[in-house]
């Protein structure tokens, strides 16, 4: 039986960015990534945890990154 989801193997975040001040005119880059489905949040300063987390979403759904254009890793 077909998924009643229009796109069961896909995931939607948004990602909010902004850059933080820490002294001295410097500054970090912060990330707010939100799964649109579930409304989870994390907030990190590094592409890897913003990878880390989108790719435990996809994990806990059961996405296996097969699809065209998946990550792999």
């Amino acid at each position: 039986m077909p998924s009643q989801e229009p796109y069961p193997r896909t995931h939607l975040f948004t990602l909010r960015l902004w850059v933080e001040p820490v002294g001295c005119g410097q500054g970090e880059v912060r990330v707010r990534v939100t799964h649109l489905l579930s409304g989870e949040t994390r907030y990190v300063r590094t592409w890897s945890d913003v990878a880390a987390f989108m790719l435990s979403i996809a994990g806990a759904t059961g996405t296996d990154g097969g699809e065209e254009g998946g990550v792999s890793g």
